[in-house]
């Protein structure tokens, strides 16, 4: 079952540099990461307290990142100068969905194991399933986290919910705004593809997963292409970084 947003991608030259940006513009400290082992990318990631997380994304073999999915959107959204490359759902029930995604004609692909080795040396585990496209006028993809160990363990995941970040202590994923020419046809793909169902409210098609919500507004002149919405208890502000617009308010 799909309940909530587990994490957005964001493409990035240099994994220091933005996760300095993204420090200073945004206030979001980056205490996770690693390689992906022959995959070809690397990163740094940023644990929110509710359970969410921000991953900046480098290339480094771009021959083997184009070898999945993730990369080839990382690769796609690096040729534009970098921003938002793509953005996954939890479903801990993951094989499950899949199975009634794929009966009810879905394309989604099979679920895939993935991994990512810490600086400390312990392996990260997941595993995914894809739709095409990725990225913001397409689809985000499905991920089901191995929890165990350092980083997915019971025991990190509560101490995540007090992870004090620049931003004001604690900082909790609201919702993500994704600016497209037509919200219609794209709530239509992800409703094909991944059974997400969309309402209509005001400009915006809106689709709540469990604590998080997904906007589809129309492109407009000077409007961003991706705004993340964040609470915290420091000052409210609004900051364009990293290809993105952060929002950033008290809950």
């Amino acid at each position: 079952m799909l309940d909530a947003i587990d994490h957005v991608v964001i493409a990035v030259d240099d994994l220091d540099a933005a996760a300095t940006e993204l420090e200073r513009a945004v206030g979001l400290n980056c205490t996770g990461g690693g390689r992906h082992e022959g995959l070809g990318t690397t990163n740094r990631i940023a644990f929110l307290a509710d359970g969410s997380y921000v991953e900046l994304m480098a290339v480094e073999d771009p021959e083997s990142a184009r070898q999945w999915s993730v990369g080839i959107a990382t690769l796609r959204a690096l040729e534009q100068a970098g921003g938002l490359a793509a953005y996954a759902l939890n479903d801990d029930e993951l094989p499950i969905t899949v199975a009634a995604l794929q009966a009810a004609g879905s394309s989604i692909g099979p679920v895939t194991a993935g991994a990512r080795r810490r600086a400390d040396g312990e392996l990260v585990r997941w595993w995914t399933a894809v739709a095409e496209p990725l990225g913001v006028v397409g689809l985000p993809f499905l991920i089901r986290h191995a929890r165990y160990g350092v980083e997915w363990g019971p025991a990190a995941v509560a101490a995540r919910a007090a992870i004090p970040h620049p931003a004001g202590g604690p900082v909790r994923l609201v919702r993500l705004d994704l600016a497209v020419a037509d919200p219609d046809a794209v709530a239509a793909l992800h409703f094909r593809e991944l059974g997400l169902e969309y309402t209509l409210i005001g400009p915006a098609a809106v689709c709540p997963i469990g604590r998080h919500v997904i906007r589809l507004v129309a492109a407009g002149a000077g409007a961003p292409a991706v705004s993340v919405h964040l609470t915290a208890a420091g000052e409210p502000r609004r900051v364009d970084a990293l290809g993105l617009r952060w929002v950033v308010g008290r809950g």
